[in-house]
């Protein structure tokens, strides 16, 4: 779910943390996260880590791309300057402050979401200082108009490549198509002519809207005491103003379905993609829908589609499809790239392939096989400190049960055949995808 946000990285080291856990192939003991709120009213999410003296904080505000309004790419451009000055520091300044103390600062925004991330080593010193740095970069950023102007530049620069980018065109296409009015439709970075017309005041009316307590949460991962990581949570939120949280998202509505975009571009591929509005992140489907997309384009190599569209008639070196959920519905997404005289034939195989499983689900030795890839990995995702951190936030944040690591295998196992033929019969009727197509192929 945060996959899609922009990373900036300082220091002289990244530390990788080794944790015990007590796991088979299918179960996996998981520490408790503990959960509370400052009294500025963020909420904060701990876990507790042991094995090196280190610790990763992330607070992430309701203050992606979704509430850009009508100002396309502000959410970004705003996160994108919380680093270039704050306080009293310029950004060379911030650096040398992180580097000094082998701290590790992150920022991005998404569309559901912006964060600023801090890693540091837990010695008292140098753990003040990186969050002494933290607190300036939340809470008093400069946006100074030579860093606006810059930044700006660079986001409008980006913009541009994206045009010339068929993959680009038609991911940006795509999303349009199936959310028409809706704040996902757009791109977070922006469009040409709405980056154009931001001013710097515009950030930072954005900034002290969304960045406030009851519009955020923090997360706090490390080896650490519940007292010290209290006492991290008030530091770094003291300043923050309380504010208010952001109105609920409304649910998109697909408009007029089974529409074809054909967007010709110079190239010897086609980029081809189609689907349809797919699940929340809270989606009580979630499980069956996750386990069956795994059997039908998820799963690299042994899935269904890459079956059918590489290995069986070689359209595409890869053909995948993943749900991508989101606050409210995200999209369903069937993609490949193929020889433009192939883009017809190819996306006629996948959708193919898309029904079949729908109509019919897996098959038992699919589903167990699935279950088993699924568990197997788990442990990969929480096997270190920035990946445990990244989990927490987004149950925080998302207002998953605390539960939801520890139960995790369990769901995956309990998954039938009955389950995700039904979820994904509710979900999804191929008929109804929308299509976009960009390349030498398109018609």
């Amino acid at each position: 779910m945060f996959a899609r946000g922009t990373f900036r990285f300082i220091g002289y080291v990244l530390w990788v943390l080794s944790f015990c856990l007590v796991y088979s192939r299918e179960v996996m003991a998981v520490p408790d996260i503990q959960a509370w709120s400052t009294a500025s009213g963020l909420r904060v999410f701990y876990l507790k880590t042991e094995g090196l003296p280190l610790v990763d904080i992330r607070v992430v505000f309701d203050a992606g791309s979704a509430r850009d309004g009508d100002q396309y790419g502000l959410a970004n451009l705003t996160s994108n300057l919380l680093d270039t000055g704050a306080g009293s520091w310029t950004a060379d300044q911030i650096a040398a402050r992180l580097e000094n103390v082998g701290a590790i600062l992150g920022a991005g925004a998404s569309r559901d979401s912006a964060f600023v991330s801090i890693r540091s080593l837990t010695h008292p010193e140098k753990l003040k200082i990186a969050l002494d740095t933290a607190h300036e970069i939340l809470v008093h950023p400069r946006f100074d108009t030579k860093d606006f102007d810059r930044e700006k530049a660079r986001a409008l620069l980006q913009i541009k490549q994206q045009s010339e980018d068929p993959a680009e065109i038609a991911e940006i296409a795509f999303m349009k198509q199936l959310y028409g009015s809706h704040p996902y439709a757009h791109p977070p970075e922006g469009l040409k002519d709405s980056v154009t017309g931001l001013a710097r005041k515009d950030l930072v009316d954005f900034h002290r809207e969304h960045y406030v307590a009851s519009n955020g949460i923090i997360a706090i991962v490390g080896d650490i005491s519940r007292d010290d990581a209290a006492a991290i949570a008030e530091g770094l939120s003291v300043d923050l103003p309380k504010g208010s949280p952001q109105a609920a998202l409304t649910d998109p509505v697909m408009g007029s379905v089974g529409q074809t975009l054909n967007i010709p571009f110079p190239s010897e591929q086609t980029h081809v993609f189609s689907g349809a509005l797919g699940m929340k992140i809270n989606d009580p489907d979630y499980f069956p829908l996750y386990v069956g997309n795994h059997i039908l384009g998820g799963s690299g190599l042994v899935s269904r589609i890459m079956d059918e569209v590489r290995e069986k008639r070689g359209f595409a070196y890869s053909a995948y499809s993943y749900f991508f959920p989101l606050r409210v519905l995200g999209p369903f997404e069937v993609g490949l790239q193929t020889k433009n005289a192939q883009a017809d034939e190819a996306l006629k195989v996948a959708i193919s392939t898309v029904k079949g499983f729908v109509e019919t689900g897996p098959s038992d030795a699919e589903l167990d096989a699935a279950k088993k890839n699924i568990i197997g990995g788990f442990v990969l995702r929480l096997d270190s400190n920035s990946k445990l951190v990244s989990e927490v936030a987004s149950i925080g944040f998302f207002n998953r049960p605390l539960d939801y690591l520890d139960t995790f295998t369990a769901k995956v196992k309990s998954v039938t055949k009955e389950d995700v033929r039904r979820a994904m019969k509710a979900r999804l009727n191929p008929s109804e995808f929308q299509t976009v197509l960009v390349g030498g192929g398109a018609k």
